[in-house]
């Protein structure tokens, strides 16, 4: 079955077709990620980077925990806890510790753009797994749309990446993985679920990690101020579950691949936040580039992708 071609919205009951849907609601949730990086930055710059990573995901498996009962949500299957357990590594342990630790030094803009390569390894990590097949003029926009972004990243970087970079790098891989996974298994499972699980069911390896990773650092988290508690408490409420309610419902509606695109945006998104919320500098090139980003996503959404 192709999903290309959206359907228009018809005319009485003025509902949107599946697609058109997804990629809204993937809209959304990028609009809710995008302010990830300057809240953790926020967050980071009082209390240890592992705290900040995993004590986000505890604080956020409780939650998904009430949200469990409260729909009184039946056991995922057997089949899915392998997938279940990619989610986790990826986007509940492994791109929140690694850009915890990079935004010690980075500037959340300058991370910004290298999570701008995102909707491209997404695509690659669903191509993979066999969920998607993308056509080749779809390819030629995501590694457009890529380019881009890696060209931004160089030139704030006066034409070179910081050591951090890697560590970047390295999340973005985990969670691409992560999301290209937790998008197939959305389908079947719903993306409330599917986020809620992987947060649980990855609980007990937090707790005792957060114990013994933040007892050394015990006054230094009593001391931190309200930023930081601030920047914390987004991250664990809005990065680690409500966006993910929006995301993986809209890549199950829309197509992993092609709704991943709209986070080609997020980058841009993400550095209007750090200007606003950390006074880091917002020149007018970067919307030059958002304009480019933004047009690469509408073409690619035009393009053909087979599910």
């Amino acid at each position: 079955m192709n999903s290309d071609s959206a359907l228009p919205v018809r005319a009485g009951n003025g509902a949107f077709s599946d697609e058109t849907r997804g990629m809204l609601l993937g809209l959304a949730g990028v609009a809710m990620f995008s302010l990830t990086l300057p809240f953790t930055r926020m967050a980071v710059a009082e209390l240890p980077p592992a705290f900040v990573a995993l004590g986000r995901a505890l604080v956020a498996a409780v939650l998904a925990c009430a949200w469990l009962a409260w729909k009184r949500v039946p056991l995922p299957p057997r089949s899915a806890l392998l997938s279940l357990a990619v989610v986790s590594a990826g986007c509940v342990i492994g791109f929140p510790w690694l850009t915890s630790i990079a935004l010690r030094t980075l500037p959340a803009s300058h991370g910004a753009v290298l999570v701008g390569i995102l909707p491209l390894a997404t695509a690659l990590f669903s191509a993979f797994r066999g969920n998607e097949k993308p056509s080749p003029g779809f390819w030629l926009m995501a590694v457009l749309g890529a380019a881009l972004v890696l060209g931004f990243a160089l030139r704030q970087g006066g034409g070179s990446l910081h050591a951090a970079d890697l560590l970047m790098l390295g999340a973005v891989v985990l969670g691409a993985a992560g999301y290209a996974e937790g998008g197939r298994l959305s389908r079947s499972l719903g993306g409330e679920q599917v986020i809620c699980w992987a947060l649980v069911l990855s609980a007990p390896l937090l707790a005792p990690l957060v114990l013994w990773l933040s007892w050394p650092h015990g006054a230094a988290i009593a001391a931190a101020g309200p930023m930081a508690w601030a920047g914390f408490a987004y991250v664990s409420a809005i990065s680690m579950l409500v966006g993910f309610f929006f995301w993986y419902r809209g890549m199950a509606l829309g197509g992993i691949a092609r709704v991943g695109q709209v986070q080609l945006v997020q980058p841009f998104m993400t550095l209007g936040g750090a200007a606003i919320l950390l006074g880091e500098a917002l020149e007018l090139s970067n919307f030059v580039f958002a304009l480019a980003v933004i047009a690469v996503v509408g073409a690619g959404r035009k393009m053909q992708v087979r599910r």
